[in-house]
């Protein structure tokens, strides 16, 4: 059987990422973009497929980085997946942020947190012991005194969310967060490992949708602490 050649995007936080896994061989770029995610994510993809001297009619399929995160970053990268994926008659595989953010922990039980703003985080939790990553908290929106309990045992913290409310999820977890490492954000790299794994839940380009959680972007904090 033939390679997979997975093109992986994600415009998730302020960081764009691109990859190219063919087969075992990986190539990929990240760059800290803040606002810039539409200016430089097709700049990079057609850096790594020069790269990797592949064409978008040889790729297997196209991954991206479907949230929770950046409202605008989930779009531009689920648009940009898309329109690749029409043109090239491909299919897309959309990859939760948190759970990239978990491939990339070099872990087996990780609490995955990504800073929110407005107060709050979006949290989750996987866990991975012979055979594929198992949500224990699926992907949720909350305050980070309000994060859902752990089962019992160990756990490594990674994300943004580490960051910005570091002593108020120490507190939440106590003495089950064993390391935490906030530097960690969701990657293409990470993306890209976790489709070829998953190849059998790519979708017709159509259906490929964002997860974001969160309802209502425009949304101040007053208007959530009186529930309107």
């Amino acid at each position: 059987m033939a390679s997979s050649v997975i093109l992986a995007l994600d415009c998730s936080t302020e960081f764009c990422s691109v990859a190219l896994l063919n087969g075992d061989v990986m190539t990929a770029k990240e760059i800290r973009a803040d606002q810039r995610h539409s200016e430089l994510l097709l700049p990079m993809i057609d850096a790594v497929l020069i790269e990797g001297g592949i064409g978008l009619n040889q790729l297997s399929v196209i991954a991206f980085g479907a949230g929770p995160g950046s409202f605008t970053g989930l779009r531009i990268a689920c648009g940009v997946a898309q329109g690749l994926a029409f043109g090239a008659n491909i299919s897309v595989l959309p990859i939760p942020t948190l759970l990239a953010l978990a491939q990339a922990s070099d872990h087996t039980r990780v609490l995955a947190v990504l800073d929110a703003r407005m107060g709050e985080v979006y949290v989750a939790a996987y866990e991975r012991v012979d055979g594929p990553w198992r949500a224990v908290i699926e992907p949720c929106l909350c305050k980070p005194d309000a994060a859902p309990p752990l089962p019992h045992g160990a756990w490594t913290g990674v994300g943004s969310g580490f960051a910005a409310y570091a002593d108020v999820l120490q507190r939440q977890f106590g003495a089950q967060l064993t390391s935490v490492d906030a530097s960690r954000f969701p990657q293409a790299r990470y993306i890209a490992q976790l489709a070829s794994e998953r190849l059998l839940e790519a979708l017709p380009a159509e259906n490929a949708v964002p997860l974001y959680i969160r309802d209502k972007v425009a949304f101040t904090e007053r208007e959530r602490g009186v529930g309107k």
